[in-house]
């Protein structure tokens, strides 16, 4: 039981490896590039949005919150 439990947190703690480090931005020129990248995201799911049927379950899925 124990082995169990100390392979559970063990692969749990290399999957939070896995994940990629996204540092901050630095400059003024970086935050605006980041800024524009998360608007023309939200535009992007935005428009998916418009163009899926709203009674199906990707819509429900992948637009929850997204305002139409």
């Amino acid at each position: 039981m124990v082995r169990v439990g100390l392979a559970v947190l063990g692969l749990c703690t290399l999957s939070a490896c896995g994940t990629p480090y996204e540092a901050d931005p630095v400059s003024v020129y970086q935050w605006e590039r980041r800024q524009e990248e998360i608007v023309r995201q939200n535009a992007d799911k935005q428009r998916l949005c418009q163009t899926l049927d709203k009674d199906s379950a990707r819509y429900k899925r992948e637009c929850a919150g997204v305002r139409s």
